[in-house]
């Protein structure tokens, strides 16, 4: 049997469903790169607010990146999240996907494809 917690959310004060269980279910929120100290947070947010803090707290680790420091970045010694988050991992643009840096940060290396937002290459003027 599978109980539902419901929280209310640190931060707006908005309730929404917990999705750990006894019986191993994972919430949805461990889809999100573990990326928060445990005292930055009084407790769960809500999927929206967390999704913005984890936005805010990615921007501000990617702004710190420079094509010599991409390579050792700790993104890439993350757990693996089974789903790709979209305004996270990617935004879409003329129905098409378009990788974040982050997404490539996690990924650890350069494709070779020309991406966009690749961390890893200096920019040609």
């Amino acid at each position: 049997m599978n109980v539902i917690k419901v929280k209310q959310c640190s931060t707006c004060g908005t309730p929404f469903n917990c999705g750990d269980t006894l019986e191993g279910t994972k919430c949805w929120c461990n889809d999100f790169p573990p990326i928060f100290v445990p005292t930055t947070v009084v407790d769960c947010l809500c999927p929206e607010c967390f999704k913005q803090a984890c936005s805010v707290k990615i921007d501000e680790y990617v702004n710190t990146i420079t094509p010599d420091t991409a390579k050792e970045n700790k993104a890439k010694d993350l757990p693996k999240a089974e789903n790709l988050i979209e305004g996270i991992d990617y935004y879409l643009e003329d129905g098409k996907y378009v990788f974040k840096t982050w997404f490539h940060l996690k990924r650890g290396y350069c494709c070779e494809n020309g991406c966009r937002h690749c961390p890893y290459k200096q920019e040609i003027k």
